[in-house]
């Protein structure tokens, strides 16, 4: 066979083997271990539904076996390239975050430094640290480990040395030796003998002053949106950004058909059926009847007055499951607080929620 036929027919076969990889008419065949994502890559189902692959990143081209990760509200936009099986992972319209004076879009992730893995979720910044938090303790072996830094590495690294670091160390160790010792036939003894879980240490919590900020407004004035508050309500006693989801009412209600004769409002609606909660393409794993905040005819405004957070749990397609804490309204309030802008939401700025508290649902 000539070359040039050799290299035409060859190519050929690429081509269809390219356009039948991008269609569902083909049996399913998977790998028999789901493939090891990166560091805050989900793990989805691909288009066709047979197999679990890593989720595409913002940025990164996509196709139906290599779908975007929806859980970053991340969609493949096949108008980006001229391929129209190939496309390119966008965000959804959703909040920007800024860290540093750096903004980021909604599902971006990044690296702030070479320690932290950090992803924008609709005006919120999760991180994980990249490095380990292990404590060394003194051992026979080890009985002056220090953490040090090594060139060309981003994380430090204990390293162990058998004689103190410096003669600080050593003075202290001469002044002891004067100390009489304790009766014992094994020098091991002098360590301190530690479970193996790790030491036992004082929690800063201890001492905490507990100081939280009243939660902000939903986000998104109709389906699912994100309040956020400040607290230092932790193990650590450090200042954290908690988040729940919270809906303020469906975008498909018409509640001014609710209000009664002789009435202007309709303050506090429940939902008459059980109805599941959706978000990023999961459902929560439970049916609930929540209670919306309704409207008025006279222009006032409803927000919500007494909420509670509990948690929901998620259950996806692709068979993940994860829990998200939700705000669910007891009372809203109807009044005339209301901005300019007809956002009847951006009252709670003003108007405080009282009596809001975890719940167990």
């Amino acid at each position: 066979m000539p070359v040039e036929t050799s290299a035409t027919f060859s190519l050929l076969l690429l081509i269809i083997s390219l356009t039948a990889g991008q269609d569902c008419s083909q049996p399913c065949a998977c790998s028999a271990e789901p493939p090891l994502c990166p560091l805050g890559t989900s793990l989805v189902l691909d288009g066709c539904g047979c197999c679990k692959v890593c989720a595409r990143q913002l940025g990164e081209p996509c196709s139906l076996l290599e779908p975007c990760d929806h859980h970053k509200e991340l969609y493949c936009d096949y108008t980006l390239l001229s391929d129209s099986e190939t496309g390119i992972c966008m965000a959804q319209e959703g909040q920007t975050c800024d860290l540093g004076g750096r903004i980021y879009r909604s599902g971006e992730s990044f690296h702030p430094s070479c320690k932290h893995h950090c992803v924008c979720m609709n005006g919120e910044i999760g991180c994980v640290p990249m490095c380990a938090s292990d404590v060394l303790l003194p051992s026979p072996d080890c009985p002056y480990p220090r953490r040090v830094h090594i060139p060309g590495r981003c994380c430090e690294e204990w390293l162990c040395e058998q004689s103190p670091p410096d003669r600080h160390y050593q003075s202290v160790l001469a002044g002891a030796s004067q100390i009489r010792p304790l009766p014992s036939s094994n020098p091991a003894s002098v360590f301190r003998r530690v479970s193996p879980h790790g030491p036992q240490a004082e929690s800063p919590r201890d001492n905490c002053i507990v100081q939280t900020t009243e939660w902000s407004e939903c986000s998104a004035t109709c389906d699912m949106g994100v309040s956020s508050r400040i607290t230092n309500d932790n193990q650590r006693c450090q200042l954290e950004r908690q988040s729940r989801i919270c809906m303020l009412r469906p975008c498909s209600s018409q509640q001014h058909k609710d209000i009664k004769k002789g009435k202007k409002c309709v303050r506090t609606p429940k939902a008459q059926q059980g109805m599941r909660f959706e978000l990023s393409g999961c459902s929560s794993a439970r049916l609930y009847k929540p209670k919306f905040c309704g409207v008025c005819t006279d222009n006032r405004c409803c927000t919500p007055h007494t909420t509670i957070t509990a948690p929901v749990e998620f259950h996806c397609p692709e068979g993940e499951v994860f829990t998200k804490n939700m705000m669910f309204i007891k009372t809203c309030s109807c009044h005339h607080d209301c901005p300019h802008s007809n956002d009847i939401f951006l009252a709670s700025n003003t108007r405080r929620m009282i009596g809001d508290y975890d719940n167990d649902m």
